[in-house]
């Protein structure tokens, strides 16, 4: 994160005594990236977060990746993947992937077990419901709406909250997921053309703490063999002695948080804007962008939805999520629909959606877009929701 956060009991100074109240000293632990040359946080434990007591293989529920041929545009429809009865980590439904980047998505009803990614960031994206996000760091709290970005490593459990289930879209990363650098300055500070800000994210405010023995927590890990749990991965079960929500302080860059879709503050111009104004995350090899409900272009001779359009060196991924996407409308498209437009193929809009949209002043739309810049494959869960007539749609007026 581009910003300082302390949370809890911290010394004044890094790396000298702190000691708890029976008089043995707290644990440190430094968590950064890119070894000690990028952002960190410093933790403070009451118990060693080294000690752990075993370590086992785990297999998790295992998906394959297939190309997508022939190539075409699909249509996934994600309310048909499930009625609830899983938990949000072992019970993702992974739809897209490549190296770089895994799409899942996943209703789910009960609590995750302890996990650790040690492969990559992770991007959630709150459709409805409500989320508490328990980490070292403290407890974050999410609803509908909300993107809740994790850091690589970070030990978290993802607890549904409220009454309903909570439907998820996870974006999960072969690297780090933060703000477009053209929104930062040289320091890290979000910049006046940035479209949110520090204002705007949310971060733990108070320590958790719980105590347990012999705890397990599940780690996703890189290895030199692929495995079921995505490319170049392996899972193992860690028993540590003592509950890993231990941290009576930090301070630092690097921890859990979240910011609202709906404080995106959308750029508009006289003439339709392209995609990279709504650009609200960076990942590795990816961007991900927030379409909000916003006034369209305003020059007398504008015609407010896309045109056709080719990104010759992307796919592009969008997940609609609220109001009425205008260019695609009697497409099929629905609320948690996902259509994927593959390099190689021109997409735009719905035939006829063009000229409706001559005179329109405001669009209410809401979608998460992931565009990559190398190709995404298919996953099984993939098959099971896809409108096979999606394709077809642009050769046909509404």
């Amino acid at each position: 994160m581009p910003y300082y956060r302390s949370v809890g009991e911290v010394p004044r100074k890094r790396h000298t005594q702190f000691r708890q109240p029976d008089g043995s000293l707290y644990a440190e632990e430094l968590m950064g990236q890119e070894g000690f040359s990028s952002d960190s946080s410093l933790l403070y434990h009451r118990h060693a977060p080294t000690a752990i007591l075993a370590a086992d293989e785990f297999t998790p529920p295992a998906f394959t990746r297939a190309p997508n041929l022939p190539l075409k545009p699909r249509h996934l429809r994600t309310h048909k993947l499930g009625t609830g009865g899983s938990d949000p980590i072992l019970g993702r439904q992974y739809l897209l992937a490549n190296d770089d980047v895994r799409i899942g998505y996943v209703l789910a009803d009960r609590p995750s077990p302890l996990f650790r990614d040690a492969t990559g960031d992770h991007c959630l994206y709150v459709e409805s419901g409500t989320l508490r996000v328990e980490s070292p760091f403290g407890v974050l709290d999410a609803v509908a709406g909300d993107y809740v970005v994790i850091p690589t490593s970070t030990i978290h459990r993802l607890v549904p909250t409220g009454d309903q289930p909570v439907r998820l879209l996870a974006v999960e990363a072969s690297g780090h997921i933060g703000p477009p650098k053209r929104y930062l300055s040289v320091r890290g500070q979000f910049l006046e053309h940035s479209p949110y800000c520090e204002r705007d994210v949310r971060g733990p405010d108070a320590p958790l703490l719980v105590d347990g023995e012999e705890v397990e927590v599940l780690v996703r890990h890189r290895s030199r063999a692929a495995g079921p749990g995505g490319s170049g991965a392996a899972w193992t079960r860690h028993t540590y002695a003592h509950h890993p929500f231990d941290v009576v302080g930090w301070d630092g860059h690097l921890y859990p948080w979240a910011f609202s879709i709906h404080d995106f503050e959308p750029i508009t111009g006289r003439i339709h804007q392209p995609p990279p104004v709504h650009q609200t995350f960076q990942g590795p090899n990816f961007v991900i962008c927030s379409f909000v409900p916003r006034k369209v272009d305003y020059h007398p001779q504008s015609i407010p939805v896309p045109y056709n359009h080719h990104n010759v060196d992307s796919d592009e991924m969008l997940f609609y999520t609220g109001g009425n996407y205008e260019a695609r409308r009697g497409s099929g498209i629905e609320q948690g629909s996902i259509s994927l437009h593959p390099s190689g193929f021109t997409h735009g809009p719905q035939p006829g959606a063009a000229e409706r949209s001559i005179g329109a002043d405001y669009f209410d739309e809401l979608a998460v877009m992931v565009d990559t810049f190398r190709p995404l494959n298919l996953c099984d869960a993939a098959s099971s929701c896809e409108d096979e007539g999606y394709a077809w749609t642009w050769a046909r007026s509404v």
